[in-house]
């Protein structure tokens, strides 16, 4: 990548929490001038004691990450999703799942959720291993402040 035009795709991790939110709209502020598709990608898996899940009536993850996919969208956006943005849903693990996305990504966007103080000035686990690992560029937003 050697300019900022070259900058076609910008991939979103998105959880549902007001950091991905704010992901969002920083990633939608960035591609409008660069002609950019955003891309808001969840994940979701199944946990490692699905049998327990199952047994409690606790089931259809992907249906409650797709919710929340549609949800932090229209948090960010309003009812009408600009013509860039487009959702897509994929099982796996986060820190996995977005490493691989960010193959075929020109950017990566994630939200953090500081707490403040000291814990304030850390990243995340999959936030870290996104900077660290990702096979593009990686922008980490923070949480915006309370007014």
């Amino acid at each position: 990548m050697s300019e900022a035009t070259d900058i076609r795709t910008i991939v979103v991790g998105v959880d549902g929490s007001e950091a991905s939110v704010e992901a969002l709209r920083q990633a939608q502020r960035l591609a409008v001038p660069l002609s950019a598709k955003v891309v808001a990608l969840a994940c979701w898996d199944v946990p490692p004691v699905y049998d327990g899940y199952v047994a409690m009536g606790i089931d259809d993850f992907d249906v409650r990450a797709g919710e929340i996919l549609a949800e932090t969208v229209v948090k960010a956006f309003g009812a009408d999703t600009p013509a860039n943005v487009e959702t897509r849903l994929v099982q796996g693990h986060p820190r996995h799942t977005l490493i691989e996305e960010s193959r075929d990504a020109d950017l990566l966007v994630l939200g953090r959720r500081g707490h403040g103080g000291f814990g304030g000035l850390l990243l995340g686990s999959v936030s870290s291993a996104l900077v660290a690992h990702a096979h593009c560029p990686v922008m980490v937003v923070h949480t915006p402040e309370k007014r």
